[in-house]
């Protein structure tokens, strides 16, 4: 016998009281970017596969779902994020080189959960900032992005702030090929440090006790930032890579919970510089992603300056209030 009422696994319908606190968060969020100077974009559900892969020639990532269109025979993907669609309007839809403030909202499709209890059509939400480089970008965009999540009413957040930079410059200067850099990126992900220990074991001297030391460098900033201090000592581009992080200590409201990661390698091929989570009482998964991907635009020919955050309005239901 067929259910016709069914819904696949991690699909479920808005109700009406929902649906309102869903609609409220969104029309209050942009309403809040439109007046920091943020433009709101529409882009399409469906898009080309190569519109939506980071690098050209790279595969779909696993969350993509594929399909044929059957107009042109070409291979379509349903959007899984929002960042790159943004990207590409900046650099061919707008196309200019000046400071660029891009927001938008609407729902995105995952094969899988990116968690149990996350639904595979999250309502995503983000602003996005162009042509202005380096700490500048990333103190609005986290500053925004934490305005946004107490016009929600989230006050008691935790930001975890990473420095992908910091790894994408050791890996390289220590000649790692691809298939080392693939290990190593898994192996911190994990959190298993005997496994790093014994992966850097087989580098030359400095960059064995280097490497083996990064499973380590989490916790409170100023422990976090001694610690590197201490343990990649003598590596000359040590300073520029940190001076971000003593920034952001000092620069986010003196009430802000932080913690820094400097194992966080979430989005390593596209990152490239400070990557940031924000994690809420009640949620086992990040509420808000985000960070420096000036690498990006490449892609679309026109590589600059890019920041920005994404949240997903349907994952924190359970604590959004209804708006008028």
């Amino acid at each position: 016998m067929t259910y016709r009422w069914l819904l696949p696994d991690h699909l479920e319908d808005l109700l009406p009281e929902a649906a309102w606190r869903l609609e409220g968060a969104r029309r209050l969020l942009l309403d809040t970017l439109r007046g920091r100077g943020y433009q709101l974009v529409i882009p399409p559900l469906v898009e080309f596969v190569e519109s939506l892969a980071v690098e050209e020639g790279q595969d779909l990532g696993p969350l993509t779902f594929s399909l044929v269109d059957p107009l042109c025979g070409r291979q379509l993907g349903l959007r899984p994020d929002m960042t790159l669609q943004a990207a590409r309007i900046d650099a061919h839809g707008m196309n200019h080189q000046g400071v660029n403030r891009l927001c938008y909202a609407g729902s995105v499709v995952h094969t899988h959960p990116e968690a149990p209890t996350r639904s595979r059509e999250p309502f995503q939400i983000g602003a996005e900032l162009y042509g202005v480089a380096g700490l500048e970008g990333d103190l609005e965009i986290l500053n925004l992005l934490l305005t946004c999540l107490e016009q929600l009413g989230l006050n008691d957040v935790r930001v975890d702030v990473g420095q992908v930079a910091l790894f994408r410059r050791m890996a390289e200067q220590a000649g790692l090929n691809r298939s080392q850099t693939a290990q190593v990126t898994e192996i911190l992900q994990s959190r298993d440090v005997p496994s790093l220990k014994r992966w850097a074991h087989a580098l030359p001297a400095p960059w064995n006790w280097r490497f083996s030391a990064l499973g380590g460098l989490d916790g409170p900033p100023g422990q976090v930032l001694d610690a590197a201090r201490q343990a990649l000592a003598g590596w000359a581009d040590l300073e520029s890579v940190l001076a971000p992080l003593d920034a952001v200590q000092q620069h986010l409201p003196a009430h802000t919970a932080l913690s820094f990661d400097l194992a966080e390698l979430r989005g390593v091929h596209y990152h490239s510089g400070l990557v940031f989570a924000v994690y809420c009482p009640g949620f086992a998964e990040a509420v808000a992603r985000g960070g420096r991907y000036d690498d990006i635009g490449e892609s679309f020919g026109q590589a600059r300056p890019a920041v920005g955050f994404s949240l997903d309005l349907k994952a924190l239901l359970p604590r959004l209030k209804t708006f008028q």
